[in-house]
């Protein structure tokens, strides 16, 4: 079976490559082969995809911030269309990443509408969507639709769309993360000068997957990060890099703001689990965070004239930007976006969740309540089953 997979950025190629390893599974249990070719990265291509365009370095939030995107964007978008034209695929499935796999999608259905589409971690329509339109387009070239949240089945099913709630892929992944101790030994072992020393604190910096977060993020998360150092001289902060390709800048930042910090290549997972705190953007990782049972703080930021547009002429609003919020829809981590993510309120928040013991432990509380709300083990798998029985 020939399945075509389009995905962009660093989170849509981690949760390709957790599709793609189930796949294979669910294929393998029933004598089936696969070929998977993909608009994705790194991660797909280690999974065993054809990678017809490394897509893991475009994307952006905003509308100001996508314009430097916008020629890669349909640059890739048509070299997918050409790719399936000419090689018609038995599946279509798209994850995330909506302006490319918007028009891939209206393309399947106006010239190949015999081959299924799933659409698997459909975009956040029902979080800020400010017309139908999109949505409609989505529910018309969609033969199912595989969602990862609670609300958002509810959204797309009520919008028409064939719905499975499948639960959250991150379920899968954390299930086998490692313990606070043995990230912190894992840490210490591979080299043996950045390990952490137990009378320490040790906070996690995720300032940016996105080369727009690095202007717009990194100084006030970075300031905010100072400010916690002056205050806690025993502190030590560690920086998973998500791109190569950041490791120039965050090193400049690291000495122009005096931090003691680490940064660390290949290794997220065990510098999230090894963390007591994280000041983090919002993404994927803020759930991640959640279930490695870390306080964290979320901070966003976009163009301020994105910003103005989206309030005052797109009439947007939305009600939370982290998903751990977004999941039971009230605000259970502290989240600072535009005028409001400055670094003396991350600071103060910071130096709540660190040293209050009652504030830390209604974090963990509501953690828990946001846990249920994920779906059981068995995401990968059970979206794998639900694709691979769609073909005709």
């Amino acid at each position: 079976m020939r399945i075509f997979i389009s995905t962009g950025e660093v989170s849509g190629d981690l949760q390709g490559s957790l599709l793609i390893k189930a796949l294979q599974r669910q294929a393998a249990a029933t004598g089936l082969t696969l070929e998977i070719i993909a608009l994705g990265g790194d991660k797909m291509a280690e999974a065993g995809a054809k990678i017809l365009g490394n897509t893991s370095g475009i994307g952006s939030m905003g509308l100001i911030e996508s314009l430097p995107y916008v020629i890669p964007t349909l640059r890739v978008q048509r070299q997918a269309i050409a790719h399936l034209k000419k090689n018609p695929p038995d599946l279509v499935v798209l994850i995330d990443y909506m302006g490319p796999n918007l028009g891939i999608g209206t393309f399947m259905k106006e010239n190949l509408p015999d081959v299924p589409v799933a659409y698997y971690i459909a975009p956040q329509e029902w979080v800020w969507s400010m017309s139908f339109q999109n949505t409609n387009r989505i529910v018309g070239f969609t033969d199912k639709l595989l969602a990862i949240f609670p609300e958002e089945a509810r959204y797309y099913q009520q919008n028409g769309a064939k719905v499975s709630w499948v639960g959250h892929p991150l379920i899968d992944r954390m299930a086998n993360a490692p313990s606070r101790e043995t990230a912190r030994e894992k840490l210490g072992v591979k080299e043996a000068e950045i390990a952490i020393p137990t009378e320490r604190f040790a906070i996690a910096l995720l300032p940016a997957s996105r080369h727009q977060e690095l202007k717009y993020l990194l100084p006030i998360i970075f300031q905010a990060a100072q400010n916690i150092q002056s205050k806690l001289p025993n502190v030590h902060f560690w920086i998973p890099l998500s791109l190569e390709i950041f490791r120039q800048p965050i090193e400049k930042a690291i000495q122009d703001y005096g931090l003691q910090a680490t940064i660390v290549s290949g290794q997220q997972q065990e510098v999230l689990a090894a963390a007591d705190f994280a000041i983090t953007k919002s993404g994927t990782v803020n759930l991640e965070l959640a279930l490695l049972n870390v306080p964290q703080v979320v901070v966003y930021r976009l163009h301020p004239l994105t910003a103005w547009i989206a309030r005052h002429i797109l009439k947007g609003s939305i009600p939370f930007a982290s998903p751990v919020n977004l999941v039971v829809m009230r605000e259970i981590v502290p989240e600072f976006l535009q005028e409001q993510a400055t670094a003396e309120n991350i600071t103060q928040a910071a130096m709540e969740l660190l040293l209050n013991p009652e504030k830390r432990q209604q974090t963990f509380t509501n953690y828990q309540e946001m846990r249920h709300c994920l779906g059981e083990l068995g995401v990968c798998d059970r979206t794998a089953k639900e694709i691979l029985a769609m073909k005709k």
